[in-house]
């Protein structure tokens, strides 16, 4: 861990001077308590580092959350091993691939059954403004945001988003997944992030960085926020539910037996809570960070071909509780697709069941910082309890 400033710490041991510097202009707001962390994968995000803990007093930066609100982790591990699992792994592949919708844009034609419940309940807590007793509450249509957001539950999106299988270091089987709230959580963030940057120029408020906007706790803006991004997260809870639960049911076919769950972890890592740190309520923004406190299970994937981890928090204070939520880029997705190739790509997926195409390219995992580099700069923030490798892997283009 390196103290940049007082209101500043950081664990990446790889960070650049431009993602630094982002860091520091956030970590100079004034309601900053009692100090931002900088997890081991950070790299530079909008207004807002991603990797980066973010505590305010009094107020919250809506873009220091990020705009795919409660993107997060979920993982199963099955009571199968590797021998069980039958030699044909496109096939497995295709099934996922046909039972949960791929890509930005791309949508479930129905409700389907095991949907219902989930959206039944979004709707609800929707139309009756949330049950958080720390704002007040308020009522809203997400179809304000996007009319076809029941559709979204389930369906995963692109870029960084994938389902895995994988094997942890027994050769137990792993169910692994990772996604977000889809657009209508964009839209609710990007509708936010305008509503702060509105609010400050009508208070006259001077920002170091138009994307550090930020909301004052007990006004109807903040309120308002707060509503929906709960909301937004319960959104990206179910959804990771929701599309697990089919992944589950297209192994069970595969395999002609039934999955026996011996453990599911459902985490997010970007998101708000109200926590307590260093004697104070603050809103807790973690950006690309998990929550590490002692005990809690967490997962940290690496990147396309590498390494990812079942981890437990060690509660580290200085470090807000918190711990890294990936491998962390190193590359743009332009600069990837200019620096690495498809051989390249090839080779890091080598023994993988993939859909092979150039679309990847810029998920290559030398696109990224090295996982084993970023583990070792969290050692002090968690356990690694299980090691995943995979073998068959899904994503959208």
């Amino acid at each position: 861990m390196r103290r940049i400033s007082k209101t500043l710490f950081n664990w990446a041991s790889i960070l650049d001077g431009e993602t630094e510097a982002q860091a520091v202009t956030a970590s100079r707001m004034p309601f900053i308590h009692p100090h931002i962390a900088l997890m081991p994968d950070a790299h530079l995000g909008k207004g807002a580092t991603v990797g980066s803990v973010i505590p305010t007093l009094g107020a919250i930066i809506p873009a220091a959350v990020g705009v795919d609100i409660g993107c997060g982790m979920i993982a199963v591990r099955t009571g199968f091993t590797a021998g069980e699992l039958p030699g044909d792994r496109q096939r497995l592949r295709e099934a996922i691939e046909r039972a949960i919708p791929l890509s930005a844009g791309v949508y479930n034609a129905e409700i389907v059954a095991t949907a219902a419940p989930r959206v039944a309940e979004l709707e609800a807590l929707a139309a009756s403004g949330g049950d958080d007793e720390q704002v007040g509450g308020h009522a809203f249509d997400p179809a304000d945001y996007a009319a076809n957001w029941r559709l979204q539950l389930g369906t995963l999106g692109s870029g960084n988003h994938f389902i895995e299988v994988s094997l942890d270091e027994d050769d137990r089987v792993w169910l692994f997944l990772h996604s977000g709230s889809r657009g209508v959580g964009n839209r609710i963030a990007g509708a936010h992030i305008q509503a702060a940057q509105e609010y400050d120029a009508r208070n006259w408020i001077v920002l170091p960085d138009r994307d550090l906007a930020y909301l004052v706790e007990g006004t109807v803006e903040f309120d308002r926020y707060i509503t929906e991004l709960r909301w937004a997260q319960r959104f990206a809870f179910l959804n990771r539910e929701e599309m697990m639960d089919r992944v589950v049911a297209q192994v069970e076919e595969w395999i002609g037996r039934p999955v026996i769950e011996a453990e599911r972890v459902n985490c997010h890592h970007n998101y708000t809570e109200k926590e307590h740190h260093y004697g104070k309520d603050v809103w807790l923004s973690r950006k690309g960070a998990i929550d590490a406190s002692a005990g809690v299970p967490g997962l940290i994937p690496g990147s396309m071909g590498t390494a990812s981890y079942v981890v437990t928090g060690k509660g580290n204070r200085l470090a807000l509780n918190s711990s890294p939520h990936g491998a962390g880029r190193e590359y743009s997705r332009s600069a990837a697709r200019r620096t690495f190739t498809r051989d390249q790509l090839d080779e890091a997926m080598a023994g993988i069941e993939w859909r092979q195409t150039d679309a990847f390219l810029d998920e290559i995992p030398q696109a990224y910082k090295p996982i084993d580099q970023v583990m070792a700069d969290a050692a002090d923030l968690v356990e690694v309890r299980h090691t995943l490798r995979q073998i068959v892997n899904v994503k959208g283009d």
